[in-house]
């Protein structure tokens, strides 16, 4: 009777003919991990900046709008405080926004910084990765031609 030849032996001796070297991925998660950490640190610290703003535009809200609600003695004193809150809103949302604005690009600058180091410095790994792979290559031709 024949016998069922082990495919898990014929695979683990393919595999072992074929050698892998991990280190380039392990590497490229690390780099990974840490390329995200910093994205994230980035996003954080733009989350606290535009929350600060949020919380001082609204505190500066509430205190005017006590200001305008307090009675007045005359009905055209109203219509002033209703005319002084909205002039000063507007001034408040254009100091705001470009607060948020200066976020925003101060994200976009750090980010493009993070992404163009780390596309330098996986440009660097590749090419030192490629140069290590022709060398053993080169070796094993030499060594098999003799």
């Amino acid at each position: 009777m024949a016998k069922t030849q082990d495919m898990t032996a014929v695979l683990k001796d393919m595999m072992g003919a074929f050698p892998v070297d991990t280190s380039a991925l392990d590497d490229a998660f690390k780099n990974t991990a840490e390329l995200n950490e910093k994205l994230a640190g980035v996003a954080l610290a733009a989350a606290e900046k535009s929350s600060e703003i949020s919380s001082g535009w609204t505190k500066d809200t509430l205190s005017k709008l006590a200001e305008m609600s307090k009675a007045k003695a005359e009905p055209a004193d109203y219509a002033k405080a209703m005319t002084d809150f909205a002039s000063a809103q507007a001034e408040v949302a254009a100091e705001n926004m470009a607060a948020f604005a200066e976020v925003a690009k101060k994200v976009q600058s750090e980010t493009v910084e993070l992404v163009m180091a780390a596309s330098k410095e996986a440009t660097e790994e590749a090419t030192a990765a490629v140069k290590k792979a022709t060398g053993e290559v080169t070796a094993a031709a030499k060594k098999a031609a003799k």
